[in-house]
């Protein structure tokens, strides 16, 4: 938190809504990083990289993942980034299931929370 503003880490698996999440989330009054934990084989590389003062984590379903990306990845790939992700996921402030809701309701569900627990 060396800039005074909140720092919040967002990770989740391939097509979960990160990027979205961090887009409709610019311009607030709170410093935002996508951490790319789902690629590492590093369990609290999150921590190490960016120690967030929240940690959120979104969730989304294998079958959501394909349909919103088109990753033309297996079950098995999908599974081992929940793996990667199990340590960042124990430790999440908040976690959000983004498979039924729309960008903004992801956005306003995260804003909602820090403005209640920050």
């Amino acid at each position: 938190m060396s800039s005074g503003k909140i720092l919040i880490g967002i990770v989740g698996v391939c097509a979960s809504g990160k990027t979205s999440l961090i887009r409709n989330l610019s311009g607030e009054s709170f410093e935002i990083r996508h951490i790319a934990q789902e690629h590492s084989y590093v369990k609290d590389m999150w921590k190490r990289i960016t120690n967030p003062d929240l940690l959120v984590y979104l969730e989304v379903s294998y079958e959501n993942t394909i349909s919103r990306k088109h990753l033309g990845w297996t079950r098995s790939e999908y599974e081992e980034e929940l793996k990667r992700l199990q340590h960042a996921r124990e430790n999440a402030d908040l976690i959000v299931d983004t498979n039924s809701l729309t960008e903004s309701q992801v956005a306003q569900q995260v804003l909602d929370f820090i403005n209640t627990h920050i």
